[in-house]
């Protein structure tokens, strides 16, 4: 994808809104406006129509019943539900630990971090190896009767790394506990069931895959809802877990963009933008540009990502200087104007020095053969003419 002539490599942060998604979303912003609480006229009876139609589609992405789905205002509201929600819940009971795995994105993290200090929740952190596979060992020594939940990521946002979820799953749930499961990634590149993984609550987010931003969900297990509390109080609406008008054009084209994802439509969009990553990491190799490649094989890997160390360069220096004709992304996080290295990358074991010189290239849905070898020819001269 190309705009203003920069091509788009970073579909991993957010994807474009697709055209069909977005025709799709037109009307309830016009002459379909009404408020989809509003039960005594046609106009709220529509908007609630189609807000009904869009939580059945995205019930049939992941395998789940359209009252199960939950929405939010995007997959780090989501998260936050799912983990305070569910300590809301267990107040009265004894069960105060919660597991998540030592990759998980900064909501779930930072959502932990206050349940710790706000009511005084353990937080216990899995452990992964190199390739950033959560270590299903050390999460059954973990596992106990006093565990509330356990939150681990389907498919990692900075190296790829899909888990084995059915795995986690079946050892949560023998110990008694929840299984949260980050499954913002997870859509372009897996097919979810939540039965068959025993995931009680999941989260996705619209705008990773070609959908609005502002809309997320969180799937809810009609067995697990009476454990989850609101966090977020007013009208009571959504069975009361999350209050607030729903905004049906979000959830019109949250809906429409699951709903494109039909399981023949991911396989050939998988395929085609994983031959898409393996052609620009194969030609890369073919400049002779030194690189490593951080995360699992391809077998395990989104189709979309590649994580690579470029060889004594600094990333944010390589990424500046493709600027404005390349997008994207470090491993870093800037925060206070302070450059840190990825939370991720030092979870499997890189240094600082070495973290400091990867680059997030995520492929999609508009990405192409072209824009791969104008890509490559970019790099190769920014990193030569890196001193």
């Amino acid at each position: 994808m190309k705009i203003d002539n920069c091509i788009y490599m970073d579909y991993q942060a957010t994807t474009p809104l697709d055209p069909e998604v977005s025709k799709s979303m037109e009307p309830y912003y016009n002459e379909l406006f009404g408020n989809p609480h509003s039960a005594d006229h046609i106009l709220g009876w529509r908007s609630q129509q189609a807000v009904n139609r869009a939580q059945k589609q995205i019930a049939s992405l992941i395998g789940s019943e359209s009252e199960e789905i939950i929405f939010t205002s995007g997959a780090t509201e989501a998260n936050n539900l799912a983990l305070l929600g569910s300590a809301l819940g267990a107040a009265a009971n004894q069960k105060k630990r919660i597991l998540i795995s030592a990759i998980e994105h900064k909501s779930v993290m930072e959502a932990a971090h206050a349940l710790s200090e706000q009511h005084k929740i353990l937080i216990e952190i899995i452990p992964v190896d190199e390739q950033g596979f959560v270590n299903l060992s050390k999460l059954y020594d973990l596992l106990n009767n006093d565990v509330l939940l356990v939150s681990v990521m389907a498919v990692n946002n900075e190296i790829g790394t899909i888990q084995d979820l059915k795995e986690i799953g079946k050892l949560t749930h023998k110990s008694g506990a929840l299984f949260h499961c980050d499954g913002v990634q997870a859509p372009m590149a897996i097919d979810l069931d939540v039965r068959d993984t025993c995931i009680d609550l999941l989260s996705l987010s619209a705008h990773k895959i070609y959908g609005p931003k502002g809309i997320g969900a969180l799937y809810v297990a009609h067995e697990k809802s009476p454990h989850i509390k609101p966090i977020i109080h007013g009208g009571g609406q959504q069975k009361g877990l999350r209050s607030g008008t729903v905004p049906t054009p979000l959830c019109v084209g949250f809906g429409e963009a699951a709903d494109k994802l039909t399981k023949e439509q991911k396989k050939g969009e998988r395929q085609r933008i994983e031959y898409l990553r393996d052609l620009f990491i194969d030609n890369l190799r073919k400049e002779e540009i030194a690189f490593s490649v951080n995360g699992p094989n391809t077998d395990s890997r989104h189709p979309g990502n590649a994580n690579l160390n470029f060889t004594g360069c600094e990333a944010h220096s390589i990424l500046l200087s493709l600027q404005p004709k390349l997008c994207a992304a470090t491993g870093a996080a800037c925060s206070s104007g302070i450059i840190e290295p990825s939370h991720v990358l030092s979870s499997i074991g890189l240094s600082e020095k070495i973290a400091s010189s990867a680059i997030r290239f995520s492929f999609g849905r508009f990405s192409d053969e072209q824009q791969v070898a104008e890509a490559i020819t970019l790099i190769k001269n920014a990193i030569e003419a890196h001193p």
